[in-house]
């Protein structure tokens, strides 16, 4: 019997923007834990430590859907190319001002404008969407597969990140995280042929998507799970 995840494998192009979305969103389990990582290594301070991941994450959190509305009206390409090298700017001002022992505040400077990274996630289940719209099986399908990269990047991601900056360097994770995001975005970025259309502004409907009373209960089951998720990668 084949197997479902190698028909939806069919389709031109999706191997190769499922591979380029791996690597895209492995920072999103790396940067974390990679900066509380460093910082300590570097300074001996884990309250410090803590206060950056938080100010990356809730950077994430707040800019996120502002950069994925903008991917609706202008496209993918036109958005998260400035918008990941911006945040690779940040991420490398980060690391200089940890290893130079720069005031804190530079730290949390660059801390949020790490955080400002693209949904690399959103964008290749955006993109699923678009080749399977009308076939609800096949994109269930497309859509398991993504939750198995997704558990695939915060297995081995924290794994690589610490194991990278106690051996080699303290900076060593959260450098290869920048990589992983660039590398990812901009191969993402360069195929075209499976870029969904942009949506402009003037064929919005208008409001606000958390009017929803379901999204609501979403948006708080995974605020704690969320949580969840960062305590364990600190406490660890």
């Amino acid at each position: 019997m084949p197997s479902p995840y190698r028909a939806i494998f069919a389709a031109p192009g999706t191997r190769a923007f499922s591979a380029a979305g791996l690597l895209g969103r492995m920072p999103l389990s790396m940067m974390g834990i990679g900066v509380v990582t460093m910082v300590s290594q570097l300074t001996g301070r884990y309250g410090l430590a803590g206060a950056l991941s938080a100010t990356l994450a809730m950077a994430a959190a707040v800019m996120g859907p502002q950069v994925s509305r903008l991917v609706d009206r202008y496209g993918q390409r036109r958005v998260l190319r400035p918008v990941t090298l911006f945040a690779a700017a940040s991420v490398a001002g980060l690391l200089v001002c940890a290893q130079q022992r720069f005031p804190d505040w530079t730290l949390f400077v660059f801390a949020a404008g790490a955080g400002c990274v693209p949904s690399v996630g959103s964008m290749v289940r955006a993109r699923w969407a678009e080749i399977y719209r009308g076939s609800g099986r096949q994109l269930h399908t497309a859509y398991s597969w993504e939750s198995i990269v997704d558990e695939v990047c915060f297995i081995f991601g924290p794994i690589v990140s610490i194991g990278l900056s106690t051996a080699w360097f303290p900076e060593a994770g959260p450098l290869l995280a920048g990589g992983f995001l660039v590398v990812g975005v901009f191969w993402l970025t360069a195929q075209r042929a499976t870029e969904p259309r942009p949506h402009p502004e003037e064929h919005s409907t208008g409001g606000s998507a958390l009017r929803s009373p379901g999204l609501q209960v979403l948006v708080l089951t995974f605020v704690a799970t969320g949580a969840i998720f960062g305590a364990v990668d600190v406490v660890t």
